[in-house]
């Protein structure tokens, strides 16, 4: 996976902090050769379940759930059980609360450097065992293992560009200041841990997500607590197992897998964190921020999003296409920054149409874990379901089928949709979480530019267009925190400050703004020192 076009995704609906889009393979599919067996509900609660369970870290402890209760970690393509994990208690977190404030005393008195070098080895381990981690990561989530692959690849990008940023964060210093009065004191500035971080990941980028918010948390001398997505935790529990045999100590960074709305919410409210990192829906981010605002504890929210492709009459077709496959159909299109509404020109939309449906027809839907697959199944079959029922009811409204349409299981085809108007639901605030592309026709910039901002959402936006001037102009009126010239929306380096606008989130998280995020200011001042 290049490094220009990363993104995150939400966890399903079921779970607050999970939202739960899926998507099919389109109707015309000719290279569609797999047929995923029987499939089961995913992400399962089993209370008190007999047989042993992947542990997770509570405290200083590998362990499971003080109460014994266990949830199943299912393959999406074949709806078998590949493993269980704790469904941790109330108590649990508790205790792991505890220990992060006592560790991360202790870890903030380790130097940057040190730190650095620990973060370095976690990336030797992870390319030693690179292959390994690819496969589960494919087999839990059920994205084809090409992608697996490069998202594991970028594990070495993210962490270095924090690691690097971080040891040249330099203070300031205020030598006789230009105040009235303040002629003989100097001012210096610093920068503090917060304390203890809980870091909500979804299921979408898993490995990515892990290096916006892991290390970057414990540059800067924090402690965190690590909640994966109960669909597929099981990539990120072997990431912390290769934390703590790089170096970092148990209780500085732990690992509590559980139901979103009970452990997610415990962590949002307990007084001892600090500061709450979620990438999720937008209704996981309004809960998240309103249970965190009783302790005043800080949040860093990247949420939903509904982001336009918009294709002037003067587009280059072979570009557009070609972004349009990346920036919709990657991971099944569940990315929050890819491009769901492409707004075409009327001029090329037929020609724009009749391309993508020969690109989606060539397209080979199937098993993931084949080096052939473009794409595999969403992330269960509640998933796929959802996104049956959110295309139904785009055409009920009047849009027109061209391709795809249909669901197999937790498969989705990938699906385009003509006819779309801008009043209907898919083209303000509907978010469908898969590989459907919803087409609004447009005769003007002023219509288009008015369509893309009338969501209230506001993740990334993107234009299509040969005259730059053009496309920069358009791409400053878009209400959104991220836009592209010529290219998808679906565009994320580790470096960029990546966030939303509206509905779409608070704070901006990237090696330029993380680290800010993630510490606070201190400013010592030398009285009458001069």
């Amino acid at each position: 996976m290049p490094n220009s076009g990363r993104a995150e995704l939400e966890e399903p609906d079921q779970q607050i902090f999970e939202q739960d889009n899926g998507c099919e393979k389109g109707s015309d599919q000719k290279n569609y050769s797999y047929k995923c067996e029987k499939m089961n509900n995913t992400s399962k609660n089993i209370v008190n379940m007999e047989g042993d369970c992947v542990k997770v870290l509570i405290g200083r402890n590998w362990r499971e759930s003080s109460n014994g209760a266990k949830i199943e970690v299912v393959n999406p393509a074949t709806g078998e059980l590949i493993d269980k994990v704790p469904n941790v208690s109330l108590e649990d977190v508790d205790e792991a609360v505890t220990v992060a404030k006592e560790e991360q005393k202790k870890c903030a008195e380790v130097s940057i450097y040190d730190r650095g070098d620990i973060l370095y080895k976690f990336v030797d381990l992870v390319e030693e065992n690179k292959e390994r981690l690819a496969s589960l990561l494919s087999q839990e989530t059920g994205k084809p293992i090409k992608e697996a692959r490069g998202e594991i690849a970028n594990v070495r990008i993210g962490v270095r560009g924090f690691v690097e940023r971080a040891k040249h964060l330099y203070g300031e210093s205020l030598v006789g200041s230009s105040e009235a009065g303040q002629e003989k004191c100097m001012q210096i500035t610093t920068r503090a841990p917060l304390g203890v971080i809980a870091a909500i990941i979804p299921f979408n980028f898993p490995s990515d997500l892990f290096c916006q918010k892991v290390p970057p948390a414990l540059m800067m001398g924090n402690s965190i607590i690590v909640k994966p997505s109960n669909y597929n935790p099981l990539t990120l529990i072997e990431y912390v197992k290769l934390m703590i045999e790089a170096g970092v100590p148990a209780g500085c960074i732990q690992v509590l897998t559980g139901d979103g709305p009970v452990v997610g919410q415990a962590l949002a409210r307990h007084k001892g964190v600090s500061l709450v990192s979620l990438t999720g829906s937008t209704g996981a981010g309004i809960q998240t921020m309103g249970t965190a605002s009783q302790n005043l504890t800080h949040v860093m929210l990247e949420l939903g999003g509904n982001d336009a492709f918009i294709m002037l009459e003067d587009g280059d077709m072979d570009l557009a296409v070609r972004e349009a496959k990346w920036g919709r159909l990657y991971n099944g299109g569940q990315v929050c920054c890819a491009s769901k509404r492409f707004l075409i020109h009327n001029s090329r939309k037929q020609e724009f149409i009749d391309r993508m449906k020969e690109l989606i027809a060539g397209l080979k839907v199937g098993d993931p874990s084949k080096e052939d697959t473009d794409m595999g199944p969403m992330i269960n079959i509640h998933a796929a379901q959802r996104i049956e029922e959110q295309v139904n009811k785009t055409i009920e409204q009047g849009a027109t089928l061209v391709c795809g349409g249909k669901r197999e299981d937790a498969y989705y085809y990938p699906t385009i949709l003509d006819n779309v108007t801008k009043d209907m639901d898919v083209a303000r605030d509907m978010e469908i979480f898969g590989p459907v592309i919803s087409v609004i026709g447009f005769d003007t910039e002023e219509e288009a530019i008015e369509i893309a901002n009338q969501s209230s959402f506001g993740l990334c936006g993107c234009v299509i267009t040969k005259d730059y001037s053009r496309g920069i102009k358009i791409a400053n009126k878009l209400e959104c925190g991220g836009a592209v010239v010529n290219g998808a929306s679906f565009y994320r380096s580790f470096e960029m400050p990546f966030g939303g606008w509206k509905h779409s989130g608070i704070g901006n998280e990237g090696v330029s703004s993380t680290l800010e995020e993630m510490s606070r200011i201190k400013t010592i001042v030398l009285k009458n020192i001069l």
